[in-house]
């Protein structure tokens, strides 16, 4: 069952190729009149938008940590506009997403998310779907287009690329340089960093925000209509986990076993793709072509961004919505 809530999208800057979004900034500030709709799918009542028309080619737009929905104010009008029928979730841990079970692990693990992904397509009866997203998001979305492509019309995803980890090699070192970018993981296996989370949820989103995105001048609006996606209950737990799993630290959900067995296998994506990079990313390290597109079997291009940081979507909405109409042909 889809539940609908009011809901009220906060648009702060315009896609200027996107005729939609220029009609909202002409009418005001706020696009009021989309709801947030709710559906259970799998262990979660997941909350989400849904714009555009029902019949088009669906887009499922997937946040990363530590962003929101909101990272596609700006993406969603040009693809609505192309007669796409956009999805935007909010991923376990963030927003009104809910787990229906107090008992379930808080698993922000990579099969977990790619499960709950492919759970939405099911709920929606959704039978395939072009899936775009960065950091988290691009995680589900490459797990989902790996192991069920039949589902995946075509993929759209954030640097690494081919995001599924390799935890077999997690405690390989890297280059000093690498290692750097990656403090706030190893500050989270520890209790210190669970309590710290827990604390400045909204000082250490707004630093990772900073240093990823060093020539992204965000204001303050745009930061604070995403903050309180850091608020949910369930937030820290799945953060957490999801940093410590990645480096064999905890045990996941037994439930995921076999799907973590199979990407264990580091399983070819032979949907088309789209690599869509920030040339200033301050946490993914700088990657050649040539290793952005490793672990692709199908048709696969690059795109990299000047002066674009970790948060593609909200710091290049144009480029992004150009690379998923991209792989429909378009």
């Amino acid at each position: 069952m889809v539940v609908e809530d009011s809901y009220a999208l906060h648009i702060q800057r315009v896609n200027l190729l996107a005729p939609l979004a220029v009609l909202c900034r002409v009418i005001g500030t706020h696009l009021t009149g989309l709801t947030m709709k709710q559906i259970q799918a799998g262990v979660l009542d997941i909350s989400y938008l849904e714009l555009g028309p029902a019949q088009g080619p669906v887009i499922v737009l997937l946040h990363g940590f530590p962003y929101d929905v909101h990272a596609y104010d700006e993406v969603w009008p040009a693809l609505v506009d192309a007669g796409c029928r956009c999805l935007i979730p909010y991923l376990r841990g963030y927003g009104p997403t809910r787990f229906l079970d107090p008992a379930t692990l808080r698993s922000g693990e990579q099969a977990a998310l790619g499960a709950d992904l492919l759970a939405l397509l099911d709920a929606l009866n959704i039978q395939k779907a072009v899936l775009a997203g960065y950091d988290w998001g691009g995680r589900a979305a490459c797990v989902v287009a790996a192991l069920w492509p039949e589902r995946v019309m075509g993929l759209v995803s954030g640097d690494p690329g081919y995001n599924i980890q390799d935890i077999a090699a997690a405690n390989v070192p890297s280059s000093p340089e690498a290692e750097r970018r990656l403090w706030y993981q190893y500050y989270l296996h520890g209790d210190r960093g669970y309590a710290g989370l827990a604390a400045n949820r909204e000082a250490f989103c707004r630093l990772l925000w900073s240093s990823w995105s060093p020539d992204w001048a965000f204001s303050e609006a745009t930061f604070e209509a995403s903050a309180p996606a850091f608020s949910n209950p369930d937030f820290v737990d799945v953060v957490t986990h999801s940093y410590r799993h990645r480096f064999g630290l905890v045990a996941g959900d037994p439930r995921y076993a076999e799907i973590e067995r199979r990407l264990s296998q580091r399983p070819a994506i032979a949907v088309p793709s789209v690599v869509i990079s920030g040339a200033t990313d301050g946490v993914s390290s700088r990657r050649s072509d040539a290793a952005a597109v490793r672990g692709f079997a199908g048709p696969v291009r690059r795109h990299v961004l000047a002066g674009i940081g970790h948060n593609v979507p909200q710091e290049a909405p144009a480029a992004f919505a150009q690379a998923v109409l991209s792989v429909l042909g378009r």
